[in-house]
């Protein structure tokens, strides 16, 4: 009997004692976690990369080399928008200039045997006119000749238009319609141009390299991350209170925050206390609330950047109010 009273009161202590592991502390303290803000290098352009200059765990700077593709469709586009981008330069300026020395020549020579095709044609149908009238040639022999020289007039007519074009000023029209040409093919070649500089994918900040998603070889589509990583400087502590608890804390003010894996404290700047909602993920593993209670989140960063470096992400820490 008395060992069955001895057995029934050790397995209530261990049941006792492991319910007590499953419960947090009590502590006035508010558990958080460690989060960095994640930055993506991509591609801008889709191409096959030739070589990665970087690898998991290195810490790079804004500007420096990620990586290098290949976009040999781009070098071709280059060649077809500098054609076109000369093309149109020089039709633009040889609207603004007008007529050269020798179109003008050939506009003059032109009028001139016009005109003097135009006095011939004229003096023939003068005397067809009157062998015509003293019934010496037939009607078709007139129609013919009648023909010719209306031909004649209505072609120096035109030709002296050509020569008045060629001499007087191009049309305001024709010259804007030259320039907008020339810009259109001006902004394909920066287009181009552009393109080509993303031949080199580089890091747009201070980060810590955290893993490679593609390697030599493989092809890096456009907007594709190419690595992956830790933005430097941007690293916070996060913690979930509950309405009662928020309003030992102001925005702006300096806290102690402590570390269990090395019973290290840092000094922590709040930054922001901002209002979760039902549904959001809250960083204190046991948070207390009350029915119908808000809960707020704590947003901190470290004020010695040194700390900031050496915390990982998701690492316990704990908060106490000043």
């Amino acid at each position: 009997m008395k060992l069955n009273v001895f057995v029934s009161m050790a397995i209530s202590t261990l049941l006792l004692s492991a319910c007590q592991k499953d419960k947090p502390l009590a502590t006035d303290a508010i558990e958080g976690k460690v989060k960095k803000e994640t930055v993506s290098v991509t591609a801008k352009v889709t191409g096959r990369i030739t070589k990665l200059l970087v690898s998991e765990g290195d810490v790079v700077h804004k500007g420096q080399p990620i990586a290098s593709i290949d976009i040999p469709e781009a070098e071709a586009k280059l060649l077809q928008a500098q054609g076109a981008y000369t093309s149109a330069k020089a039709q633009y300026q040889m609207a603004r200039n007008g007529a050269t020395t020798n179109e003008r020549r050939q506009a003059d020579a032109a009028a001139s045997a016009a005109n003097d095709q135009y006095a011939l044609a004229e003096k023939s149908f003068a005397r067809i006119k009157n062998m015509y009238r003293d019934s010496l040639i037939s009607a078709q022999q007139y129609d013919e000749m009648l023909t010719k020289y209306q031909s004649a007039k209505a072609q120096r007519t035109g030709t002296l238009a050509k020569r008045d074009e060629v001499d007087g000023n191009v049309r305001a029209e024709r010259v804007q319609m030259a320039y907008g040409d020339m810009l259109r093919a001006e902004g394909a070649l920066k287009e181009v141009q552009s393109a080509l500089r993303e031949k080199v994918i580089v890091a747009a900040q201070d980060m810590t390299i955290e893993s490679i998603s593609l390697h030599e070889g493989e092809l890096a589509p456009a907007g594709y991350a190419v690595a992956t990583g830790y933005a430097a400087g941007r690293t916070y502590l996060r913690f979930t209170v509950s309405e009662k608890a928020v309003g030992a804390f102001v925005k702006g003010q300096t806290y102690s925050v402590k570390m269990p894996y090395n019973n290290k404290t840092i000094e922590a700047k709040l930054l922001t206390i901002k209002e979760l909602n039902s549904y959001a993920s809250r960083t204190s593993s046991y948070p207390t609330y009350e029915l119908g209670e808000a809960s707020y989140e704590l947003k901190l960063m470290p004020v010695n950047p040194a700390d900031q470096a050496a915390l990982l992400t998701n690492q316990t820490v704990m908060l106490t109010a000043n």
